[in-house]
């Protein structure tokens, strides 16, 4: 029997949000046999920016996108430089 690929348990708390003129998806979710959350943000034009270290639970994962929105705003999901592009092999 092949082994299946664990399905994605996504929390009630992954929402859009919409303040200060940007728009983001919050996106929190583990896998089924995992007990720690990641928390992803996607901007309008679909720049993702994950946290590095997982969350024991979804309300400390959108407590830490909430933190970060009062400390340095909606623009710190924006494309503003921070992008570091992948070389493209020709």
């Amino acid at each position: 029997m092949p082994d299946r690929h664990p399905n994605i348990v996504t929390s009630g708390l992954s929402r859009t949000v919409a303040d200060e003129g940007v728009t983001v998806v919050v996106n929190i979710y583990r896998l089924e046999h995992d007990a720690e959350w990641v928390l992803e943000v996607v901007n309008e034009v679909g720049t993702s920016t994950v946290w590095d270290d997982p969350f024991f639970t979804d309300e400390e994962a959108y407590a830490a996108f909430q933190q970060t929105v009062e400390e340095e705003g909606m623009e710190a999901f924006l494309d503003r430089g921070k992008v570091i592009p992948f070389p493209r092999r020709h």
